[in-house]
């Protein structure tokens, strides 16, 4: 436990693969100013090592990742997911012995390196959002664009009470 009050806002995703680049589009749409004290916002894309080597400083103890996420909904979905308690060992148990991908950018792939770096951070939330699709191309679907607005004011809502509404989905 690190302690140290800082929540890093991460968006994730891959801009050239559709609504992959949600979290990337959605991090673009936060002020940063308008978010508490001890908050950082930034754009990850695919620098899942990155990321990781950046919870491994041990400077935030809170980790919000904003991501297109197969949740089996309706595209423009949201869900806000409370993964703090990942078990990376039982999941990634061979992860270890692997070569890394440095453009390997799945929540639990960036969980997995921290684990296996020695890292770990506090809290983990993840606010998901069903794309609609995957496929190569530039621009989100227009479903999943309407979505981030609401991605945005749940991102608020985490780093204003740190608590995560644990599987809450919004449906647009």
């Amino acid at each position: 436990m690190t302690g140290t009050g800082r929540t890093l806002i991460a968006g994730i995703g891959n801009i050239f693969l559709a609504d992959d680049g949600f979290g990337v589009e959605a991090v673009r749409a936060i002020d940063p100013a308008s978010l508490p004290d001890g908050v950082d916002v930034a754009d990850y894309g695919i620098r899942g090592v990155h990321l990781a080597y950046e919870l491994l400083g041990g400077r935030h103890d809170a980790l919000v990742m904003i991501d297109a996420v197969p949740l089996g909904d309706a595209p423009g979905t949201l869900a806000v997911l409370d993964v703090s308690g990942y078990s990376c060992r039982a999941e990634f148990a061979d992860w270890a012995g692997t070569a890394v991908d440095a453009h390997s950018m799945q929540p639990e792939a960036v969980l997995a390196a921290l684990h296996n770096l020695g890292g770990a951070v506090d809290r983990v939330y993840v606010v998901g959002c069903q794309p609609a699709a995957l496929d190569a191309g530039i621009g989100l679907t227009p479903v999943v664009a309407a979505a981030i607005p609401a991605a945005v004011a749940l991102v608020r809502e985490l780093v204003a009470t740190r608590a995560a509404p644990a599987g809450r989905r919004v449906s647009r």
